[in-house]
């Protein structure tokens, strides 16, 4: 009888337990419901976009500069100052084609910078390339008023996510007879990391003898971390305007590679290290 009485008070208990598993959780989401639909809620959260730009290592940036570059022909050295007339008349908003070379107004933030923090940025790869000694300690630093900066953006135009923001750095050449000894002449340098690509500087070398390009070469692939420098083999005399250079590669993107170019102008004792032709 006690067995009995026992199953008839669990039966109910069994009742309600079912109950509870079959009804509880579409009940429970009803509640839950409740609490959120037709309500606005806000929640901050931490996106990470401002200022972000396709990840580019430092052999991809220098390939896609120097393609970019190479694609629109701008003499940088004073040795073919009489081919820069017209050279403003340039208008890189309209480039067309796979590399493309545009004037930008603004940083990776977005934001409108002047160009101090070009010369700014300027000025202090040409302190970390003398300490390295691939710039002569003889070389001046820059001034704002004997400078000018434009900002640039490096564009692969079919990936544009692809693309280098660059401070191209001038000796002003609004002064007459602007003092040009030991003073850097042209130069690009990378808005973002502010290392150097690109430059041109009168100096207290004297002649090619003093210059030891394998050297220079190593200490500035070390500098801006691109790997061991190979040299380039398909050099062509005629394709400089001075005999004092040797060229080197380096690998880009895919299968693609840079050269770089190490040369002297000895007549006017000025040095340069360039990516672009």
């Amino acid at each position: 009888m006690k067995i009995r009485k026992v199953a008839l008070l669990l039966l109910p208990l069994a009742a309600l337990t079912a109950g509870l598993a079959i009804w509880g959780p579409e009940a429970l989401a009803r509640y839950q419901d409740r609490g959120v639909l037709n309500q606005i809620h806000t929640q901050e959260v931490e996106t990470g976009t401002e200022g972000y730009r396709y990840a580019l290592g430092s052999n991809d940036k220098l390939y896609i500069l120097s393609k970019c570059l190479n694609n629109q022909i701008q003499p940088e050295s004073e040795q073919s100052a009489m081919t820069r007339t017209g050279q403003s008349d340039l208008d890189y908003q309209e480039l067309t084609g796979t590399y493309a070379f545009v004037v930008n107004r603004k940083d990776s933030a977005g934001k409108e910078v002047s160009g101090e923090t070009g010369i700014e940025l300027c000025n202090h790869a040409v302190r970390e390339l003398k300490e390295l000694g691939i710039l002569p300690d003889s070389v001046r630093e820059l001034t704002v008023a004997g400078y000018e900066a434009e900002l640039y953006s490096a564009i692969d135009v079919p990936e544009p996510q692809n693309n280098v923001l660059v401070w191209k750095i001038s000796l002003s050449t609004g002064k007459q007879n602007a003092d040009k000894q030991n003073r850097l002449l042209d130069a690009y340098v990378d808005a973002d990391t502010g290392k150097m690509y690109e430059f041109y500087v009168r100096s207290s070398v004297a002649a090619w003898t003093e210059v030891d390009p394998d050297q220079m070469i190593a200490a500035w692939a070390e500098y801006m971390g691109l790997g061991e420098p190979q040299e380039y083999e398909g050099t062509n005399p005629l394709g400089e305007t001075t005999p004092y250079f040797r060229k080197y590669s380096f690998e880009g993107m895919e299968e693609g590679s840079t050269v770089v170019t190490v040369g002297f102008y000895e007549d006017i004792n000025e040095l340069f290290l360039k990516i672009s032709k």
